[in-house]
């Protein structure tokens, strides 16, 4: 005899085998580990972001049923095809092409390409566009990434885009079992799909995008290295630099996917590297990018050696070289930007993330900057607005780009005629490390950033001087004082005193400021700010000295197990 199911026993959620776990907002779109990567779950969040960009006035980037829509993915292995590990995941990108189709957009597969060229070639034809990508975090893990017509998701998004999310769970979740796409591992009941054959035409539009602005320039004279690994763009920018001149060696390919964070460029990376140099010979440069190549990597060759450049001094090098007036980057970013020949373009720093970046190129154009751009600690250069240089034009892009970084450091090399080492040595002299440590949880990690800081959010610095603390909001105005935040105050400075010690070489703390973590500011000019990641289990430090040795020492101290600062701080939270 039949057993007769409830209406909540015969839902697909009450079928499901697995407890799901919600795919969250990140800085760089929704990432997770790919156990917990059904389709299931990647088709609810895109379908719930195609609905909603489907609500936006069309000045705003909203997009209209009928559209074309396109989507792009990197080479990470569940990006296309399923994980041979159980439970059976992977096939992202088919979840995503689909949830396209049931929102009435026809997809368009653009294949394996940089995430800034699905973006580039989505923004000129007006449509929205969805990366499937983890970018540089470990292969075990991934996720997209979604643009409107105008740009990536920004901060305002989130929270109408999360309330859709749920009702668009609750109604795939209701829907009886029979009826639904979904079988209960939360993998579609068809199984393996062919997605769409993948078009070229993002790939070679990005590629025009820049062999058109630096037309009539040439790389010529330069030997190049182009570390491959398995970078999504390790052959688009190997076919760039070539057609514009330069000599190119590859080296490093691997069918394994290589986690690069150019953010944390560890010994063991640099050691691999260098044995990639030695074997090639003379070089003038050593260039990459990371997984969904959007971060840009780029060292130095002296003597045969290799040299690593922080993000956010290549980024000073090409917004010089791009006669930018205005400058957005967030707080973690080296303050040599504020020494040097930038300084008076430098519009007020953002929170960590490229939405925030963003966000303040918006503001900058809208008082009235002409050629403003923005970068990250990791590299990611934006184009804010349309820059001309010797009478080409490159079209804004206000997303993470690697390929325009690149090209900005190399055509720099070749219109000073500096190798690429001096080329920074004639910065201001500051020195950025970061260093994290992974399997710290975001909810620990924001446990102890709130520990030390202020209950009043209106409050974004705290300044020591010879007398009475001073209090600071977003705009460096002043806010009155009651006595018990004063006292608040001075008990802060004497709690982070305890961990940055004068005997670990600190001075006495001048400035705490509060724009994204925890970042202090120390009498000897010493810098270590502490934050959470936003999309993965890590807790990170970025230290800036007035030398090398010391940034690296303050990362160092930060890191060092098992009683280095950050494991100090985890403790005493855990206690």
């Amino acid at each position: 005899m039949a057993i007769e199911h409830t209406d909540k026993q015969a839902s697909l959620r009450a079928h499901l085998d697995y407890e799901p776990q919600v795919l969250k907002f990140g800085t760089s779109g929704r990432r997770g580990e790919i156990i917990h990567l059904t389709q299931l779950e990647f088709y609810i969040n895109a379908t719930a972001e195609l609905e909603y960009l489907q609500t936006l006035s069309v000045e705003d980037g909203g997009i209209r049923r009928g559209d074309e829509f396109y989507f792009a993915c990197d080479l990470r292995p569940s990006s296309t095809r399923f994980v041979d590990a159980p439970p059976r995941r992977g096939e992202l990108a088919q979840a995503i092409e689909r949830a396209i189709r049931d929102a009435g957009l026809r997809p368009v597969n653009l294949g394996p390409i940089p995430t800034p060229a699905l973006a580039s070639y989505a923004l000129e034809h007006g449509r929205g566009c969805m990366m499937i990508t983890g970018s540089h975090i470990p292969f075990n893990r991934n996720g997209y990434k979604t643009y409107t017509a105008k740009s990536e998701l920004l901060k305002r998004d989130e929270a109408p885009i999360n309330a859709r999310v749920e009702q668009v769970r609750q109604r795939i979740y209701d829907q009886p079992l029979a009826e639904s796409l979904f079988n209960g591992q939360g993998l579609f009941k068809a199984g393996h799909q062919e997605l769409l054959p993948a078009s070229d035409a993002g790939r070679e539009h990005y590629a025009r995008r820049y062999t058109a602005f630096f037309a009539g320039q040439s790389l010529q004279g330069l030997r190049v290295l182009v570390y491959q690994h398995s970078a999504v763009g390790r052959d688009l920018l190997v076919d760039v630099l070539r057609s514009l001149g330069a000599t190119v060696i590859t080296a490093g390919r691997s069918d394994t996917f290589v986690p690069i964070d150019t953010e944390n460029i560890d010994a063991e990376r640099l050691a691999a590297i260098q044995a990639l140099v030695t074997e090639a010979g003379e070089l003038d440069a050593v260039v990459s990018t990371d997984g969904d190549s959007d971060r840009p990597l780029l060292l130095a060759v002296e003597h045969g050696r290799v040299r690593f450049f922080t993000g956010d001094l290549v980024g000073m090098v090409v917004a010089e070289y791009l006669g930018a007036d205005a400058v957005v980057v967030p707080i973690s970013c080296n303050d040599a930007l504020n020494r040097g020949q930038l300084k008076d373009m430098v519009e007020p720093k953002t929170r960590i993330g490229s939405p925030s970046v963003i966000a303040g190129m918006e503001a900058a154009r809208k008082q009235g900057r002409r050629a403003v751009c923005g970068w990250e600690v990791n590299g990611g250069f934006f184009l804010g607005s349309d820059i001309a240089v010797a009478g080409h034009v490159l079209k804004a892009l206000p997303t993470r780009d690697a390929l325009l970084p690149i090209l900005g450091i190399l055509f720099s090399m070749r219109k000073t005629g500096l190798p690429m080492g001096a080329l920074f040595d004639r910065l201001p002299k500051r020195f950025g490390r970061s260093a994290l440590l992974r399997n710290i949880s975001n909810v620990k990690g924001n446990q102890i950033v709130r520990r030390f800081t202020p209950a009043d959010a209106v409050i974004r610095q705290v300044v020591f001087g010879g007398g009475q603390p001073a209090l600071l909001d977003a705009e460096r105005r002043g806010l009155p004082a009651s006595a018990a935040q004063v006292q608040w105050a001075e008990q802060l400075r004497a709690s982070l005193a305890a961990y940055f010690t004068p005997a670990l070489g600190f001075g006495s703390i001048t400035r705490i400021d509060y724009t994204d973590g925890v970042r202090i500011y120390f009498s000897n000019d010493d810098v270590a700010h502490i934050r959470p990641s936003g999309n993965a289990d890590e807790l990170r430090i970025y230290a800036l000295a007035d030398t090398q040795a010391r940034a690296d020492a303050i990362a160092s101290l930060g890191i060092a197990e098992p009683d280095g600062v950050l494991r100090r701080l985890e403790r005493e939270i855990s206690d």
